[in-house]
């Protein structure tokens, strides 16, 4: 049985590129002293992640929320082991899947059959699981004879379905999902939606973070509110989004 879990783990991450004196400062001035801070080489360091301790298990349907730069991301990328923990350990069991980036692997001058093969690769697909799937990824991304054209031909909207297409006839056991994209217009929207569900039924264990919570209510069984890189609550559903729909609204009347 899959599961994700989270031993004490913290993630600092360093800012090179925050350079001169009065930059700093006003970095440092952000709200948030207890995570920037310079280190020993005088480099600005964001504690992305703060003594996390979780665990996830198969059959969790996880909505990640809270606040632009509360962590979520970060937390993500973490379960996929993009971020390794500063301390702490993160331990998993089951094929983690990190759909995070959906172009990430495409390339400009390979045809669109080509990429389904590159970005099937490296979502971890084998050869022969990648000509299964072909013919049905070509199908559902209703491109037609666009596939045997450059992707540097293709519009924007034409990049985003095949990416879509191709990174949802993945098979995964752990599924990391950040936000969902738009992939065109409404038929195709409604096309879209049904194959979310249907790559959600198939894996163990689903952690997304998004910014609507009626489709966070309508997808997760379990909420992490997630707050300057710590855990604020984490349980039912609608227990964690009503606390946390309660702050807001408290913030707003201060």
């Amino acid at each position: 049985m899959a599961f994700i879990e989270f031993k004490g783990v913290t993630l600092d991450l360093p800012i090179y590129d925050v350079q001169g004196r009065s930059l700093k400062k006003k970095v440092m001035g952000m709200g948030r002293r207890n995570t920037i801070a310079e280190d020993n080489e005088g480099v600005i360091v964001v504690r992305a992640l703060d003594n996390i301790d979780l665990r996830f298990e198969s059959g969790d349907r996880i909505g990640l929320i809270g606040h632009n730069g509360a962590g979520k991301s970060t937390l993500l990328r973490a379960l996929a082991g993009i971020y390794p923990p500063s301390s702490g350990a993160i331990e998993r069991d089951g094929k983690v899947v990190p759909l995070l980036d959906i172009g990430l692997g495409m390339d400009e001058n390979s045809t669109g059959i080509q990429n389904i093969r590159l970005r099937g690769l490296l979502l971890g697909m084998n050869d022969a699981e990648i000509r299964r799937k072909q013919a049905e990824i070509s199908e559902f991304s209703e491109l037609g004879d666009y596939l045997d054209l450059p992707l540097r031909t293709y519009s924007n909207g034409m990049r985003v379905r095949l990416a879509f297409a191709v990174s949802t006839a993945v098979d995964a056991e752990i599924l990391l999902l950040d936000e969902v994209m738009g992939v065109g217009d409404a038929s195709f929207l409604n096309k879209a939606r049904q194959r979310m569900e249907d790559l959600h039924s198939r894996a163990e264990i689903v952690v997304l973070a998004m910014h609507s919570n009626s489709e966070i209510r309508r997808a997760c069984n379990k909420v992490l509110w997630m707050e300057r890189g710590r855990v604020k609550a984490f349980g039912l559903t609608e227990d964690v989004v009503h606390a946390y729909e309660a702050n807001i609204a408290e913030e707003a009347r201060a």
